[in-house]
């Protein structure tokens, strides 16, 4: 089971089954000797392997000493051969020496040893880095970020994800990683074709294979690309039965990209070849549609997951969008600033939608969603004006 969870954590450094701990080396040793020699004895085996690191935080230590606390283990019976290339057995020691570079201590605050079991998927944040990829935008998702989603909506080998706000492809990309099948709308005609100018610095205009194909080319996992397309997110373009196994998003906040849908300012029946007017999307607009979206077309147990941007001197937990289709799962913060932030809110479909969840959707107060943020955009800056006024008096004061 924790190798299950370790395959796929991408927060989760390593994993370590306890064998003993204290504040000295002494009190190492006697919780060392305390552990059942039943529990120790399957990989102390004279027939194994085995070899013992030393892990120190917030301090590096020489190649003697790391030596010399190895040697101070000699109490516990290992009875294996040493193979520091491909050991059956892993043991390792670690010492915590705080989280304050500045202020160093000569001894540990805590020491631990056990057997270590398996590490995580760290790898994937250096090796799926926005820096490194092929095709980007000003608003892609970092790696780290992309796969933590992936995750949320536990994503699988073989699933359908539909990310509405696609962009550059960034939660494409991590969804893949897992083995799922994606797919994606976006209204930027320019970023869903891969043309325009680009992001990258030095770089004036994106290149002819600039696009979410291509990065999932690079990553080896284009067979799992379905397609994408331009399309506005307010308007529905599937059929009624079309399903996916997770939709995972996020939406623009008015920051760096702006909220729009289609339409025109005149009610009046335009040609064929008329090309529809941006209009403003209201962020309450936006989640109301992403909900009722994903309560349509979501299977039976597929997740929602997608980020919440709010203004934090306001925030409540009754402001997170609801519908009666779906289950909250968890609401995450990451701090984007001292006044705003966005949530990561994960939602799993528990119902099918009826006639009678429209009504209610309507007429219950709980799930009103998202009222008072449609001007997060004016506060977000507004935030910003008065941090550069406040340091530019205090700069003032200064002088």
């Amino acid at each position: 089971d924790i190798r299950r969870v370790m395959s796929r954590t991408i927060c989760g450094k390593s994993s370590f089954e306890l064998w003993g701990h204290g504040t000295t080396t002494d009190e190492l040793r006697t919780s060392l000797l305390k552990y059942p020699a039943e529990n120790m004895a399957p990989y102390l085996q004279q027939n194994s392997t085995y070899k013992i690191n030393v892990y120190t935080f917030n301090k590096t230590l020489v190649f003697n000493n790391r030596i010399q606390k190895i040697d101070a283990l000699d109490f516990l019976p290992f009875k294996g051969t040493v193979n520091l290339k491909d050991p059956e057995h892993i043991f390792c020691l670690l010492e915590d020496y705080g989280s304050d570079p500045n202020d160093i201590p000569e001894e540990p605050f805590h020491i631990y040893f056990g057997r270590w079991i398996a590490d995580g998927q760290r790898e994937l944040i250096r090796s799926y880095s926005v820096k490194k990829r092929h095709f980007i935008g000003n608003t892609s998702m970092d790696a780290r970020l992309s796969f933590i989603m992936a995750n949320h909506a536990k994503v699988k080998a073989d699933d359908l994800v539909y990310d509405p706000f696609v962009g550059t492809g960034s939660l494409l990309v991590a969804c893949s990683h897992f083995g799922a099948y994606v797919c994606g709308t976006d209204i930027d005609y320019n970023t869903i074709h891969g043309i325009g100018k680009a992001s990258r610095k030095n770089q004036k205009w994106r290149g002819p294979d600039e696009n979410i194909r291509a990065n999932l080319r690079q990553y080896g996992t284009e067979s799992l690309y379905v397609d994408v397309m331009v399309s506005d997110a307010s308007k529905p373009v599937w059929r009624t039965n079309a399903q996916f196994d997770a939709i995972v998003t996020d939406p623009p906040y008015g920051i760096r990209e702006s909220t729009r849908r289609t339409g025109s300012h005149k009610d009046i029946i335009k040609p064929p070849s008329h090309v529809p007017v941006s209009m403003a999307y209201h962020l309450s607009d936006i989640f109301a549609d992403l909900l009722n979206f994903a309560a349509h077309h979501l299977v039976l147990g597929g997740r929602l997951v997608y980020w919440l941007p709010i203004y934090r001197p306001e925030y409540c937990e009754e402001m997170v969008p609801l519908h009666p289709c779906l289950t909250l799962i968890s609401n995450c913060e990451q701090t984007l600033s001292s006044h705003t932030s966005r949530r990561l809110i994960t939602m799993e479909k528990t119902k099918e939608p009826e006639d009678s969840d429209r009504l209610s959707h309507l007429a219950d107060p709980r799930f009103t969603p998202y009222q008072g943020h449609n001007s997060f955009r004016e506060k977000y800056f507004s935030g910003l004006t008065k941090k550069n006024r406040k340091d530019a008096k205090h700069v003032q004061q200064e002088v």
